[in-house]
């Protein structure tokens, strides 16, 4: 918030001490309170070496005397402070470039940073846990870019491995040829098809060596899985695999790019791209060099039985990163990974969206990171999220019961769709199914990124298609409305005038909080990219279109009693469909023109 009266405040404490400067950040007045803004001198009060109560006072006599303050209470060590309508305008909007601007960092706080997300693997078509992590993964690029870090969006897909070689065995006992132009299917619901085909037969096997060998009864899938012909074909051809086998190599390669073509279908309509995408298959190997390294520093040690450990104390405990066989395992291509990241990019942070069931992984992985020397290792985070469900329940990819991303996204549209219908009645607009995809993907995004990410959501997509309450259509609404009336302004009073705009004729409660509102804009930003969570800007666009629906209703806009405060009061409305479309867009929420 960047009001006069709190830099002439600022400058004034300054001068009592010489030591450090003085940054006051005032917030929001409390609805229960009276005041516009309240400073918090026990804030400060430690830098000055004053009472916080004392220095309160001080503050209140040094407001009182401002004139852009109509009055000052003081309560404890915190100072409320009702500034006149006139100046919170003047201070905010008359100036929006300045506004906008104030939403980067300074230059010595920007840095450059790694967000890597989604992490599919090349077996099947993503599903609503991906739609979360690429929801937070890219909005979370997005918002960090917007307050002026420079990022790079990471995409590591897992395109190797056991659970490939599956789909691509049951391909070879089912698939007769197929292709996805023959089926007419997208590549990775075909090859999705084949894995989930792997794990009906995988049952039958199994349910059938249970019965011809009792004495197995008690063993689990896994224990038994090489006990199978079909898991041991899995397991052959992934051997196949690793020794390069032309075969084996060629369908490989034909399956996973059919794969990468549906995800691109996929990523695309989310609205993702990556800056850089890294291959398992080219990555997995990467970490042996520096584990063998880590041997001869002493970082590792073998074990009597040849796997190689690292000891990360009581907390942590002992972690193998070689089998006794000399095979990795995922700590050790996370390592490799990590290192050829930082070696490619040189970020002061790297960043990991990851659901939450990995949080021991990673806190192993950055603590052998910084037993290895790599000072950068401090710079590394890892972003947990919390399971996302349907009201009808968890999803099981083995069974074939996943909620589909593409199914998810043709749901949200058709529910977009018939609500856009229904609004317009008789007078269809011609680009009802652009406008619809555009509300489906935001009501989606908002929804998703509504809670903090650790939080455990059930996604409704009814719900969050509604046009009212606190939804993603609700504030791209606000966005159409205001377009509505500026477009109804141009038509009837001709071209808006910005020079000369007359703020001390929004003298309503109503007008001067969409002001107060509009100041938090850049604290919002800065604040939900240091916490890395995009709910914080969810949670401001909602109270900004609240509060502009309040206005809106209250404080005739083309009804205006005089051309003046008309004006005016046009300017305002849209200096807030400026923030709200800024904030949709950082979390890569696109804005329809009309709803």
């Amino acid at each position: 918030m960047n009001f006069k009266c709190i830099n002439d405040l600022q400058n004034f404490l300054m001068q009592q001490t010489a030591d450090e400067k003085i940054t006051i950040e005032p917030e929001l007045c409390p609805d229960d309170m009276n005041g516009d803004i309240t400073v918090n001198c026990f804030r400060f009060a430690g830098r000055m070496k004053k009472n916080p109560m004392q220095l309160a006072q001080e503050v209140t006599q040094f407001l009182l005397q401002h004139k852009d303050v109509n009055s000052v209470e003081t309560v404890k060590a915190f100072v409320n402070v009702t500034l006149n309508p006139e100046a919170v305008h003047s201070d905010v909007v008359a100036d929006m470039n300045a506004l906008m601007d104030s939403v980067h960092f300074d230059e010595q706080q920007k840095k450059k940073i790694l967000v890597e997300f989604s992490a599919p693997n090349t077996n099947k078509p993503q599903h609503l846990g991906h739609v979360r992590n690429n929801t937070l993964g890219m909005s979370l690029v997005s918002l960090l870019r917007r307050v002026g870090h420079n990022v790079t969006a990471v995409n590591l897909i897992n395109d190797r491995g056991i659970h490939i070689c599956k789909s691509m065995v049951a391909y070879q006992l089912f698939g007769n040829g197929m292709t996805p132009e023959s089926t007419g299917k997208k590549g990775d619901h075909l090859v999705g098809d084949f894995y989930v085909k792997y794990n009906d037969e995988l049952k039958e096997q199994l349910k059938e060596l249970r019965s011809s060998k009792p004495e197995l009864a008690e063993k689990n899938d896994d224990e038994l899985f090489l006990e199978t012909e079909i898991g041991q074909a899995a397991q052959e051809m992934l051997q196949k695999w690793e020794q390069e086998n032309e075969e084996v190599r060629s369908l490989w390669k034909m399956m996973n790019s059919w794969v990468f073509d549906g995800f691109d279908i996929t990523y695309k309509r989310m609205g993702i791209n990556f800056d850089q995408i890294y291959l398992e298959s080219d990555t997995y190997l990467l970490g042996k060099d520096i584990i063998k390294k880590g041997i001869d520093s002493g970082v590792f040690v073998k074990r009597e039985d040849g796997a190689v450990i690292a000891d990360l104390g009581k907390k942590l405990g002992e972690k193998v990163v070689l089998r006794s066989d000399g095979t990795s395992v995922y700590i050790t291509q996370d390592i490799g990974t990590t290192v050829k990241k930082y070696e490619d990019f040189q970020p002061d942070m790297q960043v990991w969206v990851v659901g939450d069931e990995q949080k021991f992984h990673f806190r192993v992985l950055f603590e052998i990171l910084k037993k290895l020397g790599y000072n950068w290792a401090e710079g590394l985070h890892h972003l947990a999220y919390g399971m996302v469900n349907l009201p009808s329940g968890k999803m099981k990819s083995r069974e074939g019961t996943v909620v589909d991303a593409d199914d998810l996204f043709d749901e949200m549209y058709e529910l977009a769709y018939s609500a856009t219908k229904e609004r317009a009645g008789s007078n269809i607009p011609e680009d009802i199914e652009e406008r619809s995809e555009i509300i489906a993907m935001g009501a989606l995004k908002f929804m998703l990124l509504k809670f903090n990410p650790k939080t455990t959501i059930k996604f409704d997509p009814e719900a969050s298609i509604k046009f009212e309450g606190d939804t993603g259509p609700y504030v791209q609404y606000a966005c159409a409305r205001i377009n509505s009336i500026l477009r109804k302004y141009e038509s009837s009073d001709g071209a808006i005038n910005y020079d000369s705009v007359k703020w001390e004729l929004l003298n309503s409660d109503y007008e001067k909080k969409l002001s107060l509102r509009l100041s938090q804009y850049p604290a919002i930003m800065k604040r939900a990219a240091e916490l890395m969570d995009c709910s914080v800007v969810v949670a401001y666009l909602l109270d900004l279109a609240k509060d502009f629906s309040r206005f809106y209703r209250e404080c005739s806009v083309l009804n205006a009693e005089t051309q003046e405060l008309k004006n005016a009061r046009i300017v305002l409305s849209e200096c807030v469909k400026i923030i709200l479309q800024d904030g949709l867009n950082s979390l890569t929420i696109n804005v329809p023109d009309a709803m």
